[in-house]
């Protein structure tokens, strides 16, 4: 593990020991009603690969269903989730973006219309200390398609991480940075045929 990535860990555990000291633990229904109020957020955010390389940029979230990442240089890259659909546009293609399911994608849990964390093979695994509580959930219907490892804090409830393992077993890990919850978001900044005629793909 790089210092890099080292410091990242420590900026982020402090982060998280700040904004919730002697926290008590959160149930799973106080969580979902959290998600499922959560209509809009903007923020930064650090992402860990599985390969131990960093990328940073800025998060959109617009629910139900739509999320957008926009990645800072050198990768440039940008992420899109609308219409049940994900999209990877890629700047070094010139063929358009990748693009697959959201229900594929664990993340879609987070992103679902109702959030209901207490159904049943829903949630796999719940930890609990002074600062935080982490839920592991996946597709009941589809616990192939991978898992989702979220990270709140309490007073108030906050979403400030999570790592998605996917069908392959990589695992990618997501550090909130300054989520602003509510507001306006364009649903342009969503819209996958939009950014495609946009980058002329």
């Amino acid at each position: 593990m790089t210092k890099r990535i080292i410091y990242i860990f420590f900026a982020a555990a402090l982060t998280l020991y700040a904004g919730a000291v002697s926290a008590q633990p959160l149930t799973l229904a106080q969580i979902s009603g959290y998600l499922n109020q959560l209509e809009t957020a903007q923020g930064g955010f650090t992402q860990i690969n599985q390969d131990g390389t960093l990328s940073t940029g800025q998060i959109y979230i617009k629910r139900p269903g739509r999320i957008r990442f926009e990645y800072n240089p050198p990768a440039e890259s940008m992420v899109l989730a609308s219409g049940g659909q994900v999209a990877i546009f890629d700047p070094r293609s010139n063929t358009g973006p990748d693009q697959y399911p959201l229900s594929r994608t664990p993340l879609s849990i987070i992103l679902a219309p109702n959030v209901d964390l207490e159904r049943a093979r829903m949630v796999t695994n719940v930890v609990s200390d002074e600062v935080s509580t982490t839920v592991t959930a996946q597709d009941p219907d589809n616990p192939n398609y991978g898992s989702i490892q979220m990270v709140f804090t309490a007073a108030p409830i906050e979403l400030r991480q999570w790592i998605v393992t996917d069908d392959l077993g990589t695992e990618t890990t997501v550090i909130l940075n300054d989520l602003v919850s509510g507001g306006t978001i364009n649903n342009v900044l969503f819209n996958i045929q939009a950014e495609i005629r946009k980058q002329g793909n």
